[in-house]
């Protein structure tokens, strides 16, 4: 693959029926170059695409790690990070307190495995505002920083708002979310450790130009998702923009949705980003066999591979 494009690939979380070779091979086949893996807690799933584990970190071995890596290299298929998504900032301190546990061992993992990318959400209080918010950020984030640092391991944060139903209102699940937020906190953690995997499909569900902080942020890049998003403007037109956004949008896979891929991919190529986009797949058109999910997979990486040969 050519180093002036982006690397197409992955977030196995949509495909939790298949184990990582089988995933591998999969992508393999398909032509994706890259995976970023879902390491969740072994365990009931906490909300839908969530609770996928396709490496367990708690009990991944150096031989496990070796044997992963060269799974990998006879396949041609690299590993572009590890993903897991909670809630550090969970007002329950217990909540928070193993979100943060495990995402260290994910930090961890990702050291063993010879990766230098984590991916995650800030977190949030969904009932505080952002400047309340803060304090407890700036507390539990800064040694987290510290401790990926440490690893040698940059973390990708998510721009998901995480602001769907009734449980996450009236703020949403995760701070970070848009510009002058990201301003603030890398401002205040100032670390070419702490990043973004930026996801355009959620500044699509705020009425935001998806393309517009690619420039400003390049440097901050570390990793995308890709995943599009169909604002529903006959039922926005009947409930409003504060209802809540489930009852207005749909997720979709790329080219489906309202995201100008062409734009956005020259956009990319303009500032020189050549690291992994991820496809992340929660379109429910699709239906949700194994079959479906995988079709999707297909249809999102035609309309993406043009951009990244």
């Amino acid at each position: 693959m050519s180093k002036t494009c982006p690397q197409l690939g992955l977030f196995t979380a949509i495909l939790p029926d298949l184990n990582l070779k089988q995933i591998v091979e999969f992508a393999a086949r398909e032509g994706l170059s890259c995976l970023e893996i879902a390491c969740w807690p072994v365990g009931k799933a906490e909300r839908k695409f969530a609770g996928v584990t396709h490496i367990d970190v708690d009990t991944l071995t150096e031989a496990q790690a070796d044997d992963i890596r060269a799974m990998c290299a006879q396949s041609g298929v690299t590993l572009s990070g590890l993903g897991y998504y909670p809630n550090p900032l969970d007002p329950d301190a217990e909540v928070s307190r193993k979100a943060v546990t495990h995402l260290k061992k994910v930090i961890r993992a990702a050291r063993r495995l010879g990766l230098r990318q984590v991916n995650t959400f800030v977190g949030r209080d969904w009932t505080k505002t952002v400047d309340e918010n803060w304090p407890r950020f700036l507390r539990v984030w800064k040694p987290l920083i510290a401790y990926a640092e440490e690893n040698d391991v940059r973390i990708g944060i998510e721009n998901c708002p995480m602001l769907f139903t009734r449980d996450e209102w009236p703020g949403g699940k995760n701070l970070a979310t848009s510009p002058v937020i990201w301003r603030r906190m890398f401002s205040d953690i100032s670390s070419p450790y702490f990043g973004l995997n930026y996801d355009p499909s959620h500044f699509i569900l705020q009425r935001m130009d998806p393309i517009s902080p690619l420039a400003e942020f390049k440097d901050k890049l570390f990793h995308l998702h890709a995943k599009d998003m169909q604002i529903q403007q006959d039922r926005l037109n009947e409930v409003g923009a504060f209802a809540f956004p489930k009852e207005w949008h749909k997720p979709r896979i790329p080219g489906y949705g309202d995201i100008n891929w062409a734009a956005f991919f020259a956009k990319l190529q303009e500032i020189g980003y050549t690291g992994p986009v991820c496809i992340e797949v929660e379109d429910p058109t699709f239906g949700q066999t194994l079959e479906g999910r995988q079709a999707a997979i297909r249809v999102a990486r035609n309309v993406l591979a043009p951009f990244c040969v």
